[in-house]
């Protein structure tokens, strides 16, 4: 774990500034994200309603030999498919919501009240390599955004069956991240739960029992990255498995995390109307299918990824003074970013949090040798942009390589 990590994960006393606490290591935190609210759409067409609006794929069409498939198992949850992360577009290509979207368990997998059958039997024998079309989807949204992404869902909604409902007094929002979060061992489940069975092997209903409850709540890695830990939908009365009372957090340590890693979540943070999703990184979180269907927005997107070249993206942000020293509440969002020696314009702060934050900046100017950036309005405040571990190769291979010839 980084210093930066762990000072941006230790405790922090009532009325203390941020980032001024002793390096500590905290291992993993868990939190309710007040900024996330729950819709649920359901009906016999909420997957295809879906699927042709957004710019990823809720279920493949196609069979897929990576993905396991398991038996009704007594005394265990049905295992539901991993979420998905998605983003509705305006016609033009700009970004209106993004939504993490969880399916439930096919009913395939669930037992009848006997528990000894299927509930509704095997599927037939030519369908069983293709995913069933889901009735029902809950998608974690904007909680600023909530009443006008129902009323826009429900624009294009027409004449499909699909009821789209908003269920945040029942259900809410949960993220587990930091320390140790991020595993690679052979389950994809949670590091706890790695331990449970036989060998190599994961005894399936162990697990389950670890990682969810009776009803078959459960955490899910997040479909972003496996840096940012795991998310999960879990009942308003209830307490998610695995979260220690001492080890709950405030929301403000989880952006704290995402600031560390660059990535940007909801309308406060990505501009809705005027962001350009690739630019905001959304194909390397894995939000963007380019193999589906079309969907709104999608010509852009595509022309877009095509011609190979990204000028702007979103990147992580240091805020120091003439000495290199961090500096605390020092820059506001909306501040702008420019070269100290040509007084150009590089990009925008769109977040900001004590002396962290996120930019949007030009790659060229941002990424070539010895770039000294600085806030317009208060040259005292030095401005030291992060190129995110997570980014590929590919992204900013090109731009170093003309920067190191010039």
């Amino acid at each position: 774990m980084t210093p930066l990590a762990r000072r941006l994960l230790a405790p922090r006393r009532a009325g203390a500034p941020l980032h001024t606490n002793p390096p500590g290591d905290p291992g993993v935190l868990a939190c309710k994200l007040a900024s996330r609210a729950v819709v649920r759409f359901a009906g016999p067409e909420a997957a295809r309603f879906l699927r042709s609006l957004l710019t990823n794929d809720l279920v493949s069409s196609t069979p897929s030999s990576s993905q396991p498939r398991y038996a009704p198992t007594p005394n265990a949850p049905a295992r539901a498919p991993p979420p998905a992360y998605a983003a509705l577009l305006t016609p033009q290509g700009r970004f209106l919501y993004d939504l993490f979207l969880y399916r439930p368990a096919p009913q395939s997998q669930v037992l009848d009240h006997t528990g000894s059958a299927p509930q509704t039997g095997e599927k037939p024998k030519e369908d069983r390599d293709v995913e069933e079309e889901p009735g029902e989807v809950l998608a974690d949204v904007d909680t600023a955004e909530v009443d006008e992404l129902l009323a826009c869902f429900k624009r294009y909604r027409l004449r499909s069956k699909v009821e789209i409902d908003d269920v945040s007094k029942d259900f809410l929002c949960w993220q587990r991240f930091g320390h140790n979060v991020e595993h690679t061992g052979p389950s994809t489940q949670e590091p706890e739960a790695q331990s449970i069975g036989w060998g190599q092997s994961v005894d399936l209903a162990a697990e389950s029992a670890a990682q969810g409850n009776g009803h078959g709540w459960e955490w899910f890695k997040d479909p972003r990255l496996d840096c940012l830990g795991y998310r999960g939908i879990f009942p308003a009365d209830t307490l998610p498995t695995l979260v220690e009372s001492d080890k709950e957090a405030d929301e403000h340590h989880y952006l704290l995390w995402r600031i560390e890693n660059g990535v940007a979540e909801g309308s406060t943070e990505i501009p809705k109307g005027e962001a350009i999703p690739l630019e905001y990184n959304f194909a390397g979180l894995n939000a963007i299918s380019f193999e589906k269907g079309c969907y709104i927005g999608q010509e852009l997107i595509a022309r877009t990824h095509h011609r190979g070249v990204i000028r702007k993206r979103l990147m992580p942000l240091m805020f120091l003074d003439e000495s290199g020293q961090e500096i605390e509440q020092a820059v506001a969002p909306g501040s702008e970013v420019v070269d100290m020696e040509s007084g150009k314009k590089i990009g925008v702060v769109n977040t900001a949090l004590g002396c962290r934050g996120m930019g949007l900046l030009r790659l060229e100017e941002t990424l070539k040798q010895n770039s000294s950036l600085a806030i317009s309005d208060n040259r005292d405040v030095r401005v030291k942009a992060i190129k995110p571990e997570w980014w590929p190769a590919e992204w900013t291979q090109v731009l170093e390589q003309q920067s190191a010839v010039a």
